[in-house]
C-alpha cells in the first residue's frame, strides 16, 4: 500500500528536479511510480494529424519513484514521511513531524 495518492503535495528530494514541489496527477502501485505536474518533463514529437498542420513538440510529465519523493504536510508545510494511526475503525494517514492527519 502506497502512503501517497493522487491529488497530494509532493517535495522531491532527489534527481535533476530537487527541492521541487508539486501536485500528484497519478499513481502506479504495481511500479511503485508516480507523476507529479511540472516535475520529470519529457519532450514528445506529435506528427501531423491532419493535411497542412504542422507536428509539434508537446511536453508531458514522466513517472517519478516512489522513494525519491515526500509528502508536503499541509498543517506544518515541511516534507515529511507518512505514518498511519487507527481513529474509529479507520486508518488515517499522519504527519510524522507534528502528527496531523493528511487527508
Amino acid at each position: 500500500m502506497l502512503k501517497i495518492k493522487k491529488g497530494d503535495t509532493i517535495y522531491v528530494i532527489t534527481g535533476k528536479d530537487r527541492g521541487k514541489t508539486g501536485k500528484v496527477l497519478r499513481v502506479s502501485p504495481t511500479k511503485g511510480r508516480i507523476m507529479v505536474e511540472g516535475i520529470a518533463l519529457q519532450t514528445r514529437h506529435r506528427r501531423p494529424r491532419r493535411a497542412g498542420e504542422k507536428g509539434q513538440r508537446v511536453t508531458i510529465p514522466g513517472m517519478v519513484d516512489i522513494s525519491n519523493v515526500k509528502l508536503l504536510c499541509a498543517t506544518c508545510n515541511k516534507p515529511t514521511r507518512v505514518g498511519m494511526h487507527i481513529e474509529g475503525g479507520r486508518k488515517q494517514r499522519v504527519c510524522k513531524k507534528c502528527g496531523a492527519s493528511v487527508s
